[in-house]
């Protein structure tokens, strides 16, 4: 039985290696197939490497829909997935994250690195300076986010940021509590 059409879309950020541990391509595999099963439409950065490509294919072959965006320098580098529903191809990085962004009803990191962080903390600003609602959701595979966690608390405590700052991310330690978590913010 085909899938529905999407109804939402998920913006996910995510490593374009696949990390050291097993647990991050298998949260990856499960993550575009709970999208996919959803019906929920994949936004992410179009590579086919690492979880990005993980992440994509898994979504494909449960059947979901998938809006991929990378910038032309990145295309070669991070194996441009072209058989996407949607390809976009942009000049720059800031530009790829902007199109995402824009495309997107919620915005989910699993684990990644520095691009992962630039992502996040572009997000996290907009949101801080209520450019934006979206929620925005870590997925804490085997405690991943949590040095990232201590770094924003840190940050708090040190008096560079209100306490409100924490409400603007949450932290989900399975698939699972992904899929809830976002059910409460998609369907509400």
């Amino acid at each position: 039985m085909p899938l529905p059409a999407f109804t939402a879309s998920v913006c996910v950020f995510c490593g374009s290696r696949p990390g050291l541990r097993p647990a991050y391509e298998t949260a990856a595999q499960e993550t575009g197939e709970m999208l996919a099963r959803r019906g929920w439409r994949l936004v992410y950065g179009a590579g086919d490497v690492g979880l990005m490509g993980t992440v994509a294919r898994s979504a494909q072959q449960t059947g979901g829909s998938s809006f991929g965006v990378i910038p032309r320098h990145l295309v070669d580098v991070e194996v441009g997935k072209t058989d996407l529903d949607t390809y976009v191809v942009t000049e720059t990085m800031h530009e790829r994250k902007k199109v995402m962004f824009m495309n997107a009803d919620a915005i989910v990191v699993l684990p990644g690195g520095a691009g992962s962080l630039d992502e996040f903390f572009e997000v996290l600003t907009w949101r801080q300076l209520g450019l934006h609602g979206k929620p925005i959701l870590l997925l804490d595979t085997e405690g991943y986010w949590q040095p990232l966690r201590q770094l924003i608390n840190h940050v708090i405590d040190e008096g560079f940021a209100d306490d409100s700052l924490k409400g603007f991310v949450s932290y989900v330690s399975s698939v699972k509590a992904l899929e809830k978590a976002l059910d409460e913010t998609l369907t509400a």
